[in-house]
C-alpha cells in the first residue's frame, strides 16, 4: 500500500466515527475512538471521543501498521 492509496483511505473516512489502536514507541498502546478532522499533505488529525483531544498521525503510521483503523 502506498502513500496516496492511504491518503485517498482516510479521507474517505472523514467525519466517521472510528476506532483506532496507536502502537507507540516503548511499547506504548493506546485504543480510542475518534473522528478524522482534517487530511493535510503528509498528516491528517483525530479528535478523540473521550477525551476530546486533537491527536496527529502521519499517513506512514498506517503503513507502518503503528496505527490501525477499526471500523
Amino acid at each position: 500500500m502506498n502513500k496516496n492509496k492511504v491518503k485517498e483511505m482516510v479521507e474517505s473516512y472523514k467525519g466517521k466515527l472510528i476506532s483506532f489502536k496507536y502502537n507507540g514507541a516503548r511499547n506504548q498502546n493506546e485504543e480510542f475512538d475518534g473522528i478524522i478532522e482534517n487530511t493535510y499533505n503528509s498528516v491528517f488529525t483525530i479528535k478523540t471521543i473521550d477525551k476530546n483531544t486533537i491527536k496527529s498521525f502521519t499517513y506512514n503510521d498506517i503503513i507502518n501498521e503503528s496505527l490501525q483503523i477499526f471500523i
